[in-house]
């Protein structure tokens, strides 16, 4: 792979790198490189950023991203990995330029714009990292825009090239949409080889350790007078002969007395789900500046994570493959807050799903701003499989695909549109009273409690109705959220992606209040 042939005056970086590519570079070659040699070539390096964490929130939420031609991303919307890193180190001072092999797409069909990356380069020398970057917008009527070898941002190189320090530049917030980005602090960037360790020629694999007992009188075994048994001892059911430590393989859970029938009345289950990492990430974020609290027996994983509701009732028919269940729980996202009232106040209740034959729908009650509506189908659901099979008198469907319906996309204002992709379901339901459900469930959080960001966390989940009065303008009517950026103008939307973010959702909010309000005097 060709490499720019720009050399720089970093020589503090570029000696950093030096020191990193000790065990790397010259381990690659054997011994020292000669004198004369001015650059070593370097192959299979991996190079991970994410570029900035609130950029790919914001694609995210009116859009996606797409890896390939060996790029890849960190599931939950992380970071992007490009592969087969090839170049140089140079000898003379002490710094390697690597080309890596990916594309990723930022796109958004509904807001009109598309921004690619290609031959993504790292220069320990320059500290800095470039791309190819193509941009389209649709909306604004620009023409495709290309740049080769942007300057994306720059890096504070470490020895150990990991977690480095980046700092976006002007030509990023350039392409990216928005100027604020300028200056600011980009995701961390790491670059490792990736070549296998060399094998050790005089570690022969078929020298095996001898089993053979020693016959030497000299040789005493070491006594362990805890664990010494009377003759005739029985060891304790559950543990291995000699040990103290419970053998995993004896079963401590009393397996359910019968099978349930094929068809009756759900006796407990839980459902993980998530909504959105995207919109959590927003309602935490800098701009909503609120939180989440969970309540009525609801729970959320650590981290900002996804939610568990509890105790399901319904019926199931597993020779028919349809299960109708209802969940216990309450999840409420805020945020916008002005004058102790809120622009984005929306809690879910009551939610339940339905399968049959691996089809089915998940829907709430919806309570936004002090209205509430009933029984809202806020997603479609698709299951791997259309069978409901019963382990241990448990029906456990994982990672269920969840897509946005209309009345959903309503529900949330517009805020996404119908057809966009939600999290996975996880569904578990016990089909009799001494069934074992699966632990965990990945909740990791506790009843009741709340992820806040910079502002407002949003109450104290001691409700599952709407927490924190109606908003200052009063209801949008229809159970939907305050909208969050549909009516800024397109654009707006597609050229300055960034900006229609920080305007966020509130000053949207209160320009549709005005609107209504002009269309109510009329």
């Amino acid at each position: 792979m060709p490499v720019r042939g720009r050399r720089s005056t970093a020589l503090a970086a570029a000696v950093a790198t030096a020191a990193a590519l000790g065990a790397t570079a010259l381990a690659t070659l054997g011994a020292a490189a000669p004198a004369a040699a001015a650059e070593t070539p370097l192959q299979d390096y991996e190079l991970t950023w994410g570029i900035k964490q609130s950029y790919r929130t914001y694609v995210g939420m009116f859009g996606s991203f797409t890896a390939s031609e060996g790029a890849t991303q960190a599931a939950g919307n992380g970071a992007f990995t490009f592969t087969d890193g090839a170049g140089t180190y140079d000898d003379a001072i002490h710094a390697v330029e690597l080309g890596f092999q990916g594309t990723v797409l930022a796109a958004s069909t509904a807001h009109g714009f598309e921004v690619t990356l290609t031959d993504v380069r790292f220069d320990s020398g320059a500290g800095e990292i470039t791309a190819d970057v193509t941009t389209v917008d649709n909306l604004g009527g620009t023409p495709t825009k290309k740049g080769d070898d942007v300057p994306l941002a720059t890096v504070d190189v470490t020895r150990e090239m990991t977690d480095m320090a980046t700092t976006l530049t002007e030509e990023a917030g350039e392409y990216l949409g928005s100027a604020d980005y300028a200056g600011a602090a980009g995701d961390p960037l790491t670059v490792v080889d990736t070549t296998p360790p060399a094998t050790d020629p005089t570690d022969d694999p078929t020298d095996e350790p001898s089993t053979e007992p020693s016959t030497d009188p000299t040789d005493e075994q070491p006594a362990d007078p805890g664990n010494e048994e009377e003759p005739g001892e029985k060891p304790e059911e559950g543990t291995k002969p000699g040990t103290d430590v419970p053998n995993p393989s004896a079963s401590t859970s009393t397996p359910p007395s019968s099978a349930a029938p094929a068809q009756g009345e759900i006796a407990d289950g839980t459902l993980g789900w998530g909504v959105k990492e995207s919109f959590r990430s927003y309602v935490v974020g800098p701009i909503a500046k609120g939180g989440i609290t969970v309540s009525d027996g609801a729970t959320q994983a650590a981290g900002n994570g996804a939610f568990t509701f509890k105790d399901a009732t319904g019926t199931y028919d597993t020779d028919a493959g349809k299960l109708t269940a209802s969940f216990q729980g309450a999840v409420n996202f805020k945020g916008h807050e002005s004058g102790g009232t809120y622009g984005l106040d929306l809690t879910l209740t009551n939610l339940e799903a339905t399968l049959d034959g691996g089809t089915g729908k998940l829907s709430a009650d919806v309570t936004s701003l002090g209205t509430q509506t009933k029984g809202v189908v806020l997603a479609d659901l698709k299951a791997a499989s259309g069978d409901l099979e019963a382990a241990e008198n448990v029906v456990t469907v994982d990672d269920i695909a969840a897509t946005l319906t209309e009345a959903g996309a309503k529900a949330f204002g517009d805020f996404y549109t119908a057809g966009t992709a939600l999290d996975t379901v996880d569904l578990a339901v016990a089909l009799s009273d001494d069934a074992q459900l699966p632990g965990g469930n990945g909740t990791g959080g506790s009843s009741g409690g709340s992820a806040g960001g910079t502002g407002t966390t949003g109450g104290t989940g001691g409700t599952a109705s709407t927490i924190g009065g109606t908003g200052t303008g009063g209801s949008t009517g229809g159970g939907s959220l305050a909208s969050t950026g549909t009516d800024l103008p397109a654009p707006a939307l597609g050229t300055a992606a960034g900006i229609a973010v920080a305007a966020g959702a509130g000053a949207v909010w209160t320009a549709r209040r005005r609107r209504t309000g002009a269309q109510s005097a009329d």
